[in-house]
Order: C-alpha cells, then structure tokens, then sequence
C-alpha cells in the first residue's frame, strides 16, 4: 500500500499551526497502508519458522503478535473473566494496524492446519481439524477483502487482498478434492500476481513472480484430476526443473508420479546390465529404475547446484529404498540360497545380481554427485584466486581432497560386488577410473603445498600427476567410451606443466626476497637477549613461543665456599679453679632421709 493521502481520512476540521503539522505527519507515519500484504507475509513467514518447515513456530508468533496489536490499539476482547467479541469494521478502521489484526488472524489459522497436515500422516483423524481450520483462514480472509474495499484503501492492497482471498480458497477446495473450483480460484490468484508484477519494477515483481511458481504447479495438478492427460508431463518438468516440489502440492505430486510409474512397473519383467538379463520381480524395484531416466535427464537439465544437490539425494534415497527391498528377498535360510546359486555356470541368482546392479547405481551416483560438488569448488577456488579478496575463503584445496577421497573409496568398493569378480573388462574400467581421480587428488595435494610454500613437496606431487595421466592415456586406448563422463586428462597434463614453471618461478623469487631483505639489523649472531642488551636487533622470534631470552638451566660457576675456623689455641689455655663454684652433694644416709621426711633438710 502507498501513503494515503491527509484528505481520504476527514482532517480537514484540524487547527492550523505547526502542532496541526507535526500531527498530520504523525498521522501519516501512522495510518501509513501496511505496505505489500505478500511481503508482510514472506517477511513473517521466513523469519519465524518457515524456513525450516516449522509451522508451530509460525503459528506462535502470530498469536503473540495479535496479542501486541490488541494491547496497543485498545482493542481487547473483553478481560480474564468475561469474552466480549469484536468485529473490525470500517467505521472504527482508523489505522492500518486494525487491517494487521485480520491478516494475522488469517495467518494464524492457515499455519495451525499446515501444521495439521503434517501430523495428519500418521493421525488421519487430524484432517478433520485441518478442514477446519483451512475455512478459518478462508473467514478471515473475505473479511480482509471486504474491509479492504474502502475509500482509505489503495487499489495495490485491494488487489493484493483478493489474491490472498483465492489462494486460501483455492487450497481449501484443494484439500476438498474440488478440483474444478481449486482451480478457478487458483488462476484467478494467479491472473492478479502476474498483473501486479508486470505492472511494478523488476526488484518490486521477485515476490508476485515466486508465488506464481508455487500456484502453478497446483493448477496443472487440478487440470490433471479434471481430465487433462498432458498436464502429468509438465508437472514433471516441474518437478524436475525446481529439484522437489514443496508445500500443499509435496505430497500429492510424489504419489502421483509412483501411481503413473507403478502403472508403466506392471509392464516391466527384466532388466539387462553388462550382457546379462535378470528379472525383476519387486515393484519397489521395478518403479525406482524407470524413473532412474528421469531423474538423471532431471540431474543433467538442472542449472543450480543446489538444484543439482537436491537431485542427487533424492535418487540416493529411492536407491537406497530400493536396495532394502531386495535385501529383505535375500533374507531365505542359507539352503535356498544355495540353491539359488548356478554352480556350474559359477554365476550368482539373478537377485543377488541384481543386488549388485543396484548398488552399482548407488554408487556411481555417489560418485557423480562428489564430482559436481568438486566441480563447483574448483570454479569457487578459480574465482577467489583472480579476485584476491580478503574475505573469508569459502574454499580450499583441502575440500576438493575430501572429496577424491570419498570417490576413491567408492571405486574401491565397485570391483568387490558380488558377480562381477571375473569380469576383466569391468576391472580394468574402474582402474583406470581410479587412475584418474587419484592424478585430480594428488594435484590438489600439491596445490595445498604450493599455499604453504613448501615447493619441493608440491613440485614432486606435479611429477605424480604426470605420471598418473600419462599411465591413463597409455591404457585408454579401447575404453574411450567408459571415460566419456570423466574428467579431461590431457587438460589437467596442460595444466600441471604450466603450474610447475609458475611453481619454479615462485621458489626462485622467494628465495632471492629471503636474501634481499635481510638486513643488518635483521641478522641475529646467536646470541641470546640477556647477552645483547646494548644492540638493537629485530628479532621476530623474541615474540613466538621459542624466545630465546636466558641460558636455560642456567650453567655451573665456581662460587667460595664456607670458611672453617679451627680453635688451636684451646689446648694452650689453663682454666681457673672451679670447685668453690660447684655445689656439694648432700650426704646420704639414715640421718638425711629422717630430715627429709620431716622438710629439716636444706
């Protein structure tokens, strides 16, 4: 919404004066429209949970914020003791917060059911109280549309609260299975958004444009139900295209698309991989390699890395399914299973192969993944380098070696399945993969040298990469086709024979700035600090953890030692008498114990 003019709002009765003006801007900075009802909502909605799919949250805050707007604009309903109802109508809509009560009150309602719906899948009971709650949101919203007709209203929010009207009433039909009605509301939704943004600039039209790809996919969903057969190909290209469909479609689309491959499954009895044909008895099975196609064209067709990453996981997670399913089918006692295996041919059953086969598909698509996520850091790395920020680096040579780590590893793991031991052809696929990303890993070893400065390491680990690619080439010779999809060999030859002139060049160049900034008053004689207090020298060592200050334990010094004094004298000297000093002992006897008795002694 745009300011409403001061006239639309009846004050033109108002004293004049500069109190009248400042009012009047405070009027204005206060009955201000709430601005863009889609960005209020998306703002709201990213801010407090949405993010994460976490409605509960969502649905807090708003209750928490009717609860503000109620306290500041006096409009409670009734006290702690007694529910006194209230309606916003137009006659008391004296400021836009009022319009913010409905909008919130919509919101709460809507978040409450997409939060039923969440837990509607393992209680279906739920679904009842998610109707409800949906004709709630519907409520509130024909009320907004209705207050939204005044005079004090701009056409942008009234146009913006009608499309508000038919999406929640489009997803309320939605949810009734009223798909021709669903519809309606949906295009009507539709029509409104593209008009807003067509009509605005181009920063101004991301909002309107994004909730018409949401919308979208519906629309075909409905036209689908109703009987349009060209619809479930679009709504794949859309699936494919945005990665996974989010929202009120999530879930309705999956199973859409397992009916249609389940349906396409009951026509499928084996599969042929590496000049063997193995039946496939298992729907689960039958399903995810049909759509294996599909979601690999998607993974080739799809511009954004996230795109890209969210494809990847999600045929990791089908894969992952799938190998289970046929886990369980291998789970016989082990006499059925010797029975299973052909002794004479020395083959393994057909479902421990195929067992093999899907693990094959799951880790080569492991594999795939890594190196476009290796692929994306490479380009990150290049980008950083010529632009030299001093920013954060968002990546590093050590990433890329995680990740040749984890793609060596599932090469390993490829020639051990099960079935696949005597194929030579196989064997020798895979090493010569290896090969390949074991040259990529040891030249991003070497550039994480090359950061360090250590040059000798890094310019061993270019011969090693040389070595690696030029044993590839050698033996490519009749497994060109194989090596199709991997990484160009002789780009990387190019590129180490250029880093290691770029590499001898650097070491040169340091070394000569190693000598020629040494200075007088840089050159430490070895001399300890306690030892050289009279000359200045800058020692940049003095502030590192080995500072070497004093001789530490200190060394032994002779020191004199205590003096003895011997008395010769002593043998020399005559000592005066001493016996008129020294007290007489008293006489013993009969005669001194009956004085003692009787205290007469002295």
């Amino acid at each position: 919404m745009e300011k409403v003019p001061v006239s639309k709002w009846n004050l033109c009765n108002e004293p004049t004066g500069d109190s009248f003006i400042l009012r009047i801007y405070r009027l204005q900075s206060r009955f201000k429209a709430p601005g863009k009802l889609l960005q209020i909502i998306k703002e709201s909605q990213q801010q407090h949970g949405l993010r994460h799919g976490d409605f509960q949250r969502y649905r807090g805050y708003c209750s928490r914020r009717l609860r503000r707007l109620r306290k500041t604009l006096s409009f409670k309903m009734g006290n702690r003791h007694k529910f006194t109802g209230k309606k916003v109508t137009e006659e008391i809509l004296s400021d836009n917060r009022y319009l913010l009560l409905i909008l919130m009150d919509a919101e709460r309602a809507w978040s409450y059911a997409m939060q039923l719906k969440q837990e509607a899948n393992t209680e279906p009971r739920k679904r009842f109280h998610l109707l409800s709650r949906l004709r709630k949101a519907v409520k509130h919203a024909e009320e907004l549309e209705r207050l939204c007709e005044s005079n004090r209203v701009d056409a942008k929010t009234k146009l913006e609260a009608q499309a508000y009207m038919a999406y929640l009433t489009g997803m309320l039909h939605f949810e009734h299975q009223e798909w021709k009605a669903a519809m309606e509301a949906f295009n009507k939704c539709k029509t409104i958004y593209e008009k807003l943004a067509s009509a605005f600039t181009e920063e101004q039209a991301v909002l309107y444009n994004q909730r018409v790809e949401e919308i979208s996919p519906n629309i075909r969903y409905c036209a689908y139900n109703i009987g349009d057969q060209s619809a479930i190909s679009e709504l794949m290209q859309m699936r494919l295209r945005s990665g996974g469909t989010e929202g009120l479609l999530a879930e309705k689309l999956e199973s859409l698309i397992t009916q249609t491959r389940a349906k396409q499954a009951a026509t499928m009895s084996e599969v042929e991989w590496r000049g063997r044909t193995v039946p496939v008895k298992i729907d689960k099975v039958r399903i995810f390699l049909l759509g294996l196609a599909d979601n690999e064209a998607a993974i080739a067709q799809a511009e954004g890395e996230e795109t890209k990453e969210r494809l990847f996981e999600s045929l990791l997670s089908e894969c992952r399914d799938a190998i289970q399913a046929v886990r369980e089918e291998l789970k016989p006692d082990q006499k059925q299973r010797e029975h299973s295996l052909e002794v004479d041919s020395g083959k393994v059953s057909n479902i421990q192969y195929l067992h093999s086969y899907l693990t094959y598909i799951k880790l080569s698509t492991a594999i795939k993944r890594n190196e476009s996520m290796a692929k994306a850091l490479q380009k990150t790395l290049l980008q950083e380098q010529q632009s030299e920020d001093d920013g954060k680096r968002t990546a590093r040579p050590q990433d890329l070696i995680r990740l040749y780590d984890i793609i060596l590893q599932n090469l390993v793991e490829l020639p051990q399945l099960p079935g696949l031991e005597e194929d030579k052809n196989f064997q020798k696929e895979i090493g010569l993969k290896t090969l390949v990303y074991k040259a990529y890993r040891c030249f991003f070893i070497a550039q994480s040298y090359v950061l360090v400065k250590k040059w000798s390491e890094a310019l061993v680990l270019y011969d090693r990469v040389l070595k690696y690619a030029s044993e590839v080439q050698a033996q490519a010779g009749a497994y060109k086709n194989s090596l199709k999809e991997l990484p160009d060999v002789q780009e990387l030859i190019n590129q180490v024979n250029a880093e290691k002139y770029s590499l001898q060049a650097a070491a040169i160049l340091d070394a000569n700035d190693t000598h020629e900034t040494e200075s007088p008053s840089q050159v430490k004689d070895g001399k300890l600090l306690s030892e050289r207090f009279e000359t200045f020298c800058l020692d940049p060592s003095l502030v590192s953890k080995q500072a070497s200050l004093v001789h530490f334990p200190p060394g032994f010094q002779p020191v004199p030692c205590k003096p003895l004094f011997f008395d010769l004298a002593l043998n020399h000297v005559a000592f005066p008498p001493l016996e008129d000093k020294v007290e007489q002992k008293a006489k013993s006897g009969l005669t001194g114990y009956i004085k003692g008795i009787f205290g007469f002694r002295s």
